[in-house]
């Protein structure tokens, strides 16, 4: 199984990596046409959602840093 990986990109938007499918709501698969690399909308303003158009330029801020979850509830 190859590795999937997601980059959540300053003032931007989230870059997904590797091996993925994506799905609507009910399922439905997106066609990518072969693509492996591609972004993902955070702003809301992409004209494309889900997908990123570029449209966060100069409109959209959020510096993107790391942190721990607290742990899962299990009850």
């Amino acid at each position: 199984m190859s590795t999937t990986k997601l980059t959540i990109n300053r003032n931007g938007s989230i870059k997904i990596e590797g091996d993925f499918e994506i799905t609507d709501s009910e399922g439905n698969v997106y066609g990518l046409e072969g693509r492996n690399t591609l972004g993902l909308c955070r702003c809301g303003e992409s004209k494309s959602k889900p997908f990123c158009d570029g449209s966060h330029r100069n409109n959209f801020e959020h510096d993107a840093k790391a942190f721990d979850l607290p742990p899962m509830k299990t009850k």
